[in-house]
């Protein structure tokens, strides 16, 4: 593996040690697997991820504004856990109603993109055999 001595391209030479991620970035991961058009199912899922969004932290951030202008700080230390518990649940119903796959192909390709945008082309061995060498702890990775 490439030493790296600035901070993202050590958190790239970091992620390139995860079997995963070294898969993604040799299978040169991209979108193709979604060519087929989208379900309405796959839609509403999509559409229940990106609501548990605007759910989450801004519920939490007007419960704490509110519980700070009614001077009672009940409202936030339990509303605030409900409010993101639930964003949690809407968030896993949408991603279990648009599909495992669909959800693996597009984080393939977002850690494959992250890891070339961190460490550029340093992070990216030129082989695979490279990364699977052991390192200064002695352990290999799968």
């Amino acid at each position: 593996m490439v030493t790296i001595s600035n901070g993202p391209g050590r958190i790239a030479a970091g992620l390139m040690r995860i079997r995963c991620v070294r898969e993604a970035v040799a299978e040169k991961a991209d979108l193709s697997g979604l060519s087929h058009r989208p379900t309405l199912r796959t839609w509403t899922g999509l559409g229940l991820m990106g609501f548990s969004y605007v759910i989450g932290w801004p519920a939490v951030g007007l419960l704490a504004w509110l519980s700070y202008r009614l001077r009672e700080p009940l409202v936030a230390v339990v509303g605030g856990p409900l409010a993101y518990g639930l964003s949690h649940l809407v968030f896993l119903t949408g991603a279990a109603l648009a599909g495992a796959d669909y959800a693996k192909t597009v984080l393939r390709r977002a850690v494959r993109r992250l890891v070339e945008r961190l460490g550029g082309r340093d992070a990216v061995p030129g082989s695979e055999e490279a990364s699977d060498r052991p390192g200064k702890t002695g352990v290999e990775h799968p």
